[in-house]
């Protein structure tokens, strides 16, 4: 692993960073592919509406060659960026003349052993709350992530969905959640809370071309009883069909059909 701090080599960040003392920041995961970064210009968007939303000013065509750069020391692997307001005095309120921090980290990627397909995916415990003034960001703040991934320990799980306060499904720990029932594709909306993932925008944008149309709205966890496929999205695994959602020890609904999967995945690899 590589590690750049504001554009500098080093593993030292300055304890009154306000990332580490509030999770006052941003970050983007992103697949690195034959020394480039797949939708690069959806992370950035991305990142963008999340600095303006919080109020951080940051220099957006610095963050892009700086990004491009580091990605091609590359041929394949994960491009981690982390943006925080930065070093500030104690206390929430920010003050403004906090000068952003920016954190770059190159990782190899996850070995092919590690996304089976179709995978299994487990219903979870924890529930995210609502707060729709963040709905959509990819903020610091991932403790209801990492309370659900802290569920399991089976391997064979490739990830755990996650519901909201009020019981609709509204995405899986790391990735967004998709349901395909005959010509219609529906997707939680993430107006009240969840991260609105880049691979789901992609996915969302290539739906008319397979002629499908798209659903968002509130899903319960019995509309995956009565689809016909369901899959999953983050921007390093990319699209993944799943074939079995564990909703409890004794109840697990079997998915057969990895069709539209299959199609959006023949779609990316010309990406």
């Amino acid at each position: 692993m590589s590690i750049w701090i504001n554009g500098r080599r080093g593993t030292v960040i300055d304890c009154r960073d306000r990332g580490l003392q509030y999770g006052d920041g941003l970050f983007e995961t992103m697949r690195v592919r034959r020394r480039r970064i797949r939708l690069l210009e959806l992370h950035l968007d991305r990142l963008a509406e999340g600095c303006r939303r919080l109020g951080i000013d940051v220099p957006a065509a610095g963050l892009e060659r700086e990004a491009a750069a580091r990605a091609r020391q590359c041929v394949d692997g994960v491009l981690k960026l982390i943006l925080t307001r930065g070093r500030g005095v104690r206390g929430y309120r920010p003050t403004g003349k906090e000068r952003y921090t920016r954190v770059l980290s190159l990782h190899a990627l996850p070995p092919p052993e590690a996304l089976p397909k179709p995978v299994r995916v487990r219903l979870c415990r924890t529930r995210l709350g609502l707060n729709p003034d963040l709905a959509g960001l990819k903020t610091l703040n991932r403790l209801e992530s990492v309370m659900a991934r802290a569920e399991w320990g089976d391997e064979r799980i490739w990830e755990g969905l996650l519901r909201d306060v009020e019981g609709s499904v509204i995405s899986g720990t790391m990735s967004n959640v998709f349901l395909r029932r005959g010509s219609t594709l529906m997707t939680p909306a993430l107006d009240r809370c969840g991260v609105a993932g880049v691979m789901r925008r992609w996915v969302l944008e290539q739906a008319k071309d397979l002629r499908l149309s798209v659903w968002q709205g509130r899903l319960p966890v019995e509309a995956f009883r009565d689809a016909e496929e369901v899959f999953m999205t983050n921007a390093v695994a990319g699209v993944v069909p799943v074939g079995c959602l564990i909703e409890s020890r004794r109840q697990q609904l079997r998915l057969a059909s990895i069709e539209t999967a299959e199609r959006l995945h023949a779609r990316l690899e010309l990406e």
